[in-house]
């Protein structure tokens, strides 16, 4: 009798994944899409991809194989380049080209709200406090794409811990930066609620898949990709992992997110991945794998359930 192969839920095949050689021969590949000549590789297009202060022994880190299916990469260029960063620009091919004025260190962290202990702390000197560790997720955004990186950082868990919260902080509330002198969507799009802002119920934020993401691709996080420091829920759409992050609180109530606010039907607060509920403008059932012209089926909690929907009992 045929062996009969059992895949788990996250299983990708092999040809929906950008080869490694591929992703290995990096300026190659920008010469093949014509990224290289006249000095195009200097220009503000890859400004800011690594943070110069950043100390590189951190980097890359020790990959978890717990959290680290065994899936190929996602390229890198177009993981790192085409972003959905409406501080910067609402077109995510002109971002990367816009975040040279980006001060990204120092980096003062503030945690607050309802904890007893309470912290201020430069985002760099909190990375190297941590231990980090590297982790190959899948990422799917609300507009239907998705790809495959691997993220830096360490489970958001143990800053939680550090900070210790109140019994009664039920919710976690992310706000990113505002500085309209260093980020030109903030004057394109004046009637946003900025700063941006996320959260999650502490139950979401202590899950282990929870990451605080410091680094992409063994190097530090790219400006467009939300240095110095982001969060990551990959079950989840990506908005939901808020880029850039200046101060973290606990609190009694749900927080409002910037893009709750704006649409609440198209961006509740939840959020989790669902192929069976349309956005109110595109179906969800499917997805592009960036960097290719693939489509994909797109699975429940972004095949992340077997892990959280005890999470979501209904």
């Amino acid at each position: 009798m045929a062996n009969i192969v059992s895949r788990p839920a996250w299983w990708v095949s092999e040809k929906l994944i950008t080869p490694e050689k591929q992703y290995q021969r990096r300026r190659e590949f920008l010469k093949d899409v014509g990224l290289v000549g006249a000095g195009i590789v200097a220009t503000p297009l890859l400004a800011g991809v690594q943070p110069k202060a950043t100390p590189k022994k951190l980097y890359p880190a020790k990959r978890n194989p717990d959290f680290s299916p065994v899936w190929k990469l996602t390229d890198e260029i177009p993981a790192t380049t085409y972003s959905n960063f409406y501080e910067f620009h609402p077109r995510k091919d002109y971002v990367a080209r816009l975040v040279g004025k980006f001060i990204t260190e120092p980096w003062p962290l503030q945690i607050g709200g309802l904890c007893d202990k309470p912290l201020n702390i430069d985002a760099m000197e909190l990375a190297s406090e941590m231990t980090l560790e590297e982790r190959v997720y899948r990422f799917r955004c609300v507009e239907a794409w998705s790809m495959v990186v691997p993220w830096t950082g360490f489970p958001l868990k143990q800053l939680i811990d550090k900070v210790q919260p109140k019994a009664g902080a039920k919710f976690v509330k992310f706000t990113s930066f505002n500085r309209p002198d260093q980020a030109p969507g903030f004057k394109l799009l004046p009637e946003y609620p900025w700063p941006y802002t996320e959260g999650l119920r502490m139950d979401e934020a202590l899950h282990p898949l929870t990451m605080v993401v410091t680094g992409i691709y063994g190097k530090p996080l790219p400006k467009q990709s939300g240095a110095p420091l982001r969060i990551v829920v990959p079950w989840k759409y990506g908005y939901k992992s808020i880029k850039s992050i200046v101060r973290i609180d606990f609190t009694a109530d749900q927080p409002k997110t910037l893009w709750q606010t704006l649409s609440a039907v198209e961006y509740p607060f939840e959020s989790n991945v669902n192929p069976a509920i349309p956005h109110p403008r595109w179906s969800q059932a499917s997805e592009r794998f960036l960097g290719t012209d693939l489509v994909i089926k797109t699975l429940p909690f972004n095949g992340y359930g077997e892990q959280v929907a005890k999470l979501y009992p209904r």
